[in-house]
């Protein structure tokens, strides 16, 4: 035990520690970026995690010192039975809906006993889950759920749809319902792993902590008996985490299964959010009537919008992937040139504007990760046979709304544009004598526009400056998803939903 746990303790204390310095490394090129754009700049200022502050076991570079010692210390307590994980830094982190959300960070020794835990409990009794729940293991993510919905809401034009939002799902959960289902539905869990789950949650009156690997295990032994009884009635559903989308064709099925979950919410006193949940709707195509009063043309579930005849981007996040390219664009190509000395290194010349050029670059990189338009052509074309997918767009690797994909296009284009218009009335009063009006790419039209990026060679390569493009990043992860499948195509991150 005590060489598994020191190699868990190595294995996060290096992943905090990379964090970490990515983070600086990142602030080190935004410090050399606002050298080259302003005259004036804040100074570089690492800001350390507030938790290393209160203990040194929150930092990785003194646990990578201290850890033979401490892994030896731990799995001497845990094996004696007297193991108990020091109290969590508590760090408030707002929710999209507003309010605060309460994350529990745990000492780098305890974070990797929940680690090591939640994988040994995991690999003997992932069999036990139901196969319609997608979170938290390691045979199913994100997108084997919205998948599965996609084919079967995509093969009828109307069905009965129910969706229910718990409130505090992890913080409300009653113990004695769990310690229940851990008892009766067959988990395989020695004496120790029980004394650690119950060393963890013994500050606890109700819920279980949220921030831990030991919690998402215990989230899904929890939703174990309301799985069994959805799928005992026959009723189809996908479940990750506390987000549940079911549905039938069968108004009665639909009716049974709000039976189910209310008598869930209460024994495991989990509160249902009736102000948040759609509850029963009627999903049909939007040319069809409807004698259903509650009826809808698309579900939203985790980042997807689902129709009967196709699946897109949802709206809130279309709308966020759009403010942060127009913040891009606007600090790369506008801010600059508001400040009261503007830094003579803005001013482009004979049609070459390195502040366009980043701008670009750095959109590209947003959208498609590190890849550049060169390596999605030869990937394309079959000169390149596998991709790594990082960037936004890999989180929507099954969306097929080919037309939505193309008004993002058209609105990057047109954002563009704006802001160039913007750029090149504000380095008129900048530089009223020294700036070319008429340089590219600040007098063309959009068609122009297009072609001057895709055709401009920058230091002997070309494509550096090309618009990037959501439909053709797009029809490049498609590819890989029919050659590869969803697990080679979908950014590494995706199972960080939350």
């Amino acid at each position: 035990m005590e060489k598994i746990l020191q190699e868990d303790i190595e294995k996060i204390s290096l992943q905090l520690k990379k964090r970490f310095e990515d983070y600086h490394n990142n602030l080190h090129l935004w410090y050399l970026r606002n050298s080259k754009n302003y005259t004036e700049f804040d100074p570089k200022y690492v800001n350390f995690p507030e938790e290393w502050n209160s203990d040194n076991k929150y930092n990785p570079y003194y646990v990578l010192k201290k850890k033979k010692q401490i892994s030896k210390s731990i799995s001497k307590n845990i094996l004696s039975g007297r193991y108990e994980p020091n109290p969590p830094y508590i760090k408030q982190i707002p929710k999209p809906n507003g309010g605060m959300r309460d994350i529990s960070i745990y000492q780098i020794q305890d974070s990797a006993v929940s680690y090591r835990i939640y994988k040994n409990l995991l690999v003997k009794n992932k069999h036990r889950f139901s196969s319609l729940t997608y979170a938290y293991r390691n045979d199913r993510n994100i997108h084997f759920a919205i998948q599965d919905i996609a084919h079967e809401l995509l093969t009828v034009p109307r069905i009965f749809v129910a969706e229910f939002d718990f409130s505090d799902f992890f913080g409300s959960i009653n113990h004695e319902y769990l310690y229940e289902q851990l008892n009766v539905n067959g988990y395989l869990i020695s004496e120790i792993e029980l004394k650690v789950i119950k060393a963890f949650l013994k500050d606890r009156q109700v819920g279980i902590p949220l921030g831990t690997s030991i919690s998402l295990f215990l989230a899904n032994v929890v939703c174990w008996k309301l799985d069994r009884q959805l799928e005992d009635e026959g009723i189809r559903f996908a479940r990750y985490a506390d987000d549940t989308i079911i549905w039938s064709k069968d108004y009665a099925k639909i009716s049974k299964a709000f039976d189910i979950i209310s008598t869930f919410s209460k024994e495991a006193n989990i509160r249902i959010n009736y102000k948040k949940s759609d509850g029963i709707s009627l999903l049909k195509r939007g040319d069809m009537p409807s004698e259903f009063f509650n009826s809808k043309e698309y579900i939203e579930f985790l980042g997807y919008k689902i129709s009967t005849e196709k699946v897109s981007i949802k709206n809130r996040s279309t709308d966020k992937i759009k403010k942060h390219i127009s913040y891009l664009l606007y600090k790369n190509l506008v801010h600059p040139l508001k400040q009261n000395d503007v830094n003579r290194l803005n001013l482009p010349f004979d049609g070459r504007d390195k502040n366009f050029l980043t701008a670009l670059m750095e959109v590209r990189r947003y959208l498609y990760g590190n890849l550049t338009e060169i390596t999605l052509k030869k990937y394309m074309n079959g000169t390149y046979k596998v991709l790594s997918f990082k960037g936004i767009m890999s989180f929507y690797p099954l969306i097929n709304d080919v037309e939505q994909l193309k008004e993002l296009d058209e609105w990057l284009i047109s954002t563009i544009m704006n802001v160039l218009r913007r750029r090149r009335l504000l380095l008129r009063n900048v530089f009223p004598s020294e700036f070319d009006f008429y340089q590219a790419p600040f007098y063309m039209n959009k068609n122009q526009l297009v072609n001057h990026c895709k055709n401009s060679i920058i230091g002997g390569k070309k494509g550096l400056l090309e618009i990037p493009s959501f439909l053709r990043i797009h029809n490049a992860l498609k590819l890989g998803l029919i050659n590869e499948g969803i697990v080679r195509v979908m950014n590494p991150r995706s199972g960080y939903y939350r």
